[in-house]
């Protein structure tokens, strides 16, 4: 019988850039680092109840990492153009939520360049810099644009998207670091292979909208992870309700144990266990 270290709801982890990223699992109240138990056995057990990670309520089914069906239909932060951000229709008058729209879109975002599984484009608000390259598992990435709100960061990648990746290719990203890319030189060559593009996008948006990003610093970002796996195995707590094995490493949002791996931000909201063993 192992030491039970915590138990609760859960909550994505939280990190922190240093060199390795430092990770703080959100169990109920709790607050444990992760990185000191580093090749050591746990078990992560679902206990069977999920919360609704914005009202509470419990649920038989998480929706979009953690929500109940009802919030998941009434929330803006659940609607569809915060996955298609190009999509934004607040200008229509017709945001689920104008104040939380006004709050979280209708701000400055960050159009940037990341090598995660391989060279990729992505957006994010300035206060999410550098959380949510750590999220997706970047180990470089470099912010290109500044624009004025969420709807212009997705037009500017949609442009881009016809010349690089917009997704992560999460079992190759777990499988190792990716190879070294100079970010600065891909800026340059997308640049100039979208320039036309971006150019009638300012024209028709207004210059002060959308802003280029030249020689902006490089984040490098190291992981805390003992030895990658060969084969990505994903772990489905609806399915099989608990993972034992010992901890080789922490990547993204992702636990990597040597009996497999678990998205954590997947589980916002499941009541879980923590044990050592």
């Amino acid at each position: 019988m192992g030491d039970i270290l915590a138990s609760g709801t859960v909550r994505k982890m939280r990190t922190s850039l240093e060199d390795p990223v430092q990770y703080t699992m959100l169990l109920g109240g709790h607050e444990i680092p992760l990185n000191q138990y580093l090749g050591r056995q746990l078990q992560l057990d679902y206990q069977g109840v999920i919360n609704c990670v914005h009202c509470d309520r419990k649920t038989n089914k998480s929706f979009n990492q953690g929500y109940c069906y009802p919030c998941f239909r009434r929330l803006a932060q659940c609607d569809s153009c915060i996955i298609s951000p190009e999509k934004c229709h607040y200008a229509a008058g017709t945001c689920r939520e104008p104040q939380w729209g006004e709050e979280h879109c209708m701000i400055d975002h960050f159009v940037y360049l990341a090598n995660t599984s391989g060279l990729k484009v992505g957006i994010t608000r300035g206060s999410q810099v550098p959380t949510r390259w750590m999220d997706q598992g970047a180990s470089q990435a470099q912010a290109i644009f500044r624009v004025s709100s969420r709807l212009h960061s997705g037009l500017v990648e949609v442009v881009f998207k016809n010349h690089v990746a917009d997704k992560t290719h999460w079992q190759a990203m777990l499988k190792g670091p990716a190879q070294p890319r100079d970010l600065e030189e891909a800026r340059c060559q997308l640049m100039e292979a979208c320039a036309v593009d971006i150019e009638q996008l300012r024209q028709q948006q207004g210059l002060q909208a959308i802003t280029v990003l030249e020689g902006e610093p490089q984040t490098c970002i190291s992981y805390p992870v003992l030895e990658y796996p060969v084969k990505v195995k994903s772990v489905n707590l609806d399915k099989t309700p608990g993972v034992r094995g010992t901890l080789m490493g922490i990547k993204g949002q992702y636990l990597i144990f040597d009996t497999g791996v678990i998205n954590m931000r997947k589980y916002g909201g499941y009541q879980l266990s923590l044990t050592l063993n």
